[in-house]
């Protein structure tokens, strides 16, 4: 089967916000990176509830990729991340679920080829999809914005 480029979009898509979800589940719960990499492999995937798909199938490769690199490289992550806020609000006072979002984010600004602009885009509309009504969002893209100038300066 070949996929065409909207569906392959969706899968890595899907598999950031699946890296998102993992990383808040880790910290939440103390689980290692590989039992909760096997749990949203074998049964998030492609979950089917009722006898209907409810979750999107995700880019195996980018999920475990995103998920390896926001844990080997957090400390570094962590501290750009750190250069990015206000100075009174350090990573570990931020919200855990905008602290998963900064890591899987910085995983991939530090660790993959994907444009500043597109790792941005996507991990903001993942911030709009836990937080619809709210600033975090906006937060998030400045917080990236900043993140991105440091991880990949050649793209401004």
């Amino acid at each position: 089967m070949t996929l065409s480029g909207n569906q392959k979009r969706k899968m890595k898509s899907a598999a950031r916000l699946y890296a998102v979800q993992a990383l808040f589940q880790m910290e939440a719960s103390s689980q290692t990176v590989d039992q909760v990499r096997v749990e949203f492999l074998d049964h998030r995937f492609g979950a089917e509830v009722d006898g209907e798909t409810d979750m999107i199938e995700g880019d195996h490769d980018l999920f475990a990729a995103t998920l390896a690199d926001a844990v080997n490289y957090q400390a570094p992550i962590d501290q750009m991340t750190d250069r990015a806020l206000v100075a009174k609000w350090p990573i570990d006072r931020i919200d855990p679920t905008l602290r998963a979002v900064f890591r899987a984010a910085g995983a991939e600004m530090l660790q993959t080829s994907t444009p500043a602009k597109v790792v941005i885009s996507e991990y903001v509309a993942i911030a709009t999809a836990f937080f619809p009504d709210g600033k975090e969002p906006k937060f998030v893209n400045a917080v990236l914005d900043h993140m991105a100038r440091e991880a990949k300066p050649e793209a401004f």
